[in-house]
């Protein structure tokens, strides 16, 4: 199902880093960056982490969380914080499900080879948990800037 636009954000529940549980309900009276990625420690995911973690400071200025999906284990979400020292939650959604709730859990193509994997994609949630904005096929360089622009923009 796409998401919309001024429509409730999915519900969701994972375990996070710093040994927590985040939800969409714990997040609610703050705006959040949800942005969904591939894996752990790869170059695109990697440069996408630091420029989020290097705008942190500008997106708690906006009440602005921000949350990194992954399907990847907790152990790895541990240690991809550690090695680049991302002070922002990541969660893991090894069951897929909130991946499939947001759409992002698709088939790819790679060399010819067809496997499902994660489709990065940025979702920008209002204090009141409808979507707000979505960013589809994220291009990395530039990105966390223009999300950042537009949770600034969004509901003071």
């Amino acid at each position: 199902m796409p998401l919309t636009i001024g429509t409730k954000a999915p519900a969701f529940s994972l375990p996070a880093t710093d040994g927590r549980e985040i939800s969409l309900d714990s997040l609610k009276g703050r705006k959040v960056v949800l942005y969904f990625y591939p894996k752990d420690d790869t170059s695109g995911c990697t440069i996408e982490a630091k420029d989020f973690q290097a705008l942190k400071a500008d997106f708690a200025a906006a009440d602005t969380e921000i949350v990194g999906v992954s399907p990847d284990p907790m152990k790895s979400h541990d240690r991809f914080r550690a090695k680049y020292g991302l002070d922002f939650s990541l969660a893991s959604d090894e069951a897929k499900t909130m991946l499939e709730a947001y759409g992002v859990w698709v088939e790819k193509s790679m060399y010819g080879r067809k496997y499902m994997g994660v489709e990065r994609t940025t979702v920008l949630i209002d204090r009141e948990g409808n979507i707000a904005q979505v960013w589809h096929k994220v291009k990395v360089p530039g990105h966390a800037e223009e999300v950042l622009k537009a949770a600034q923009a969004f509901g003071t």
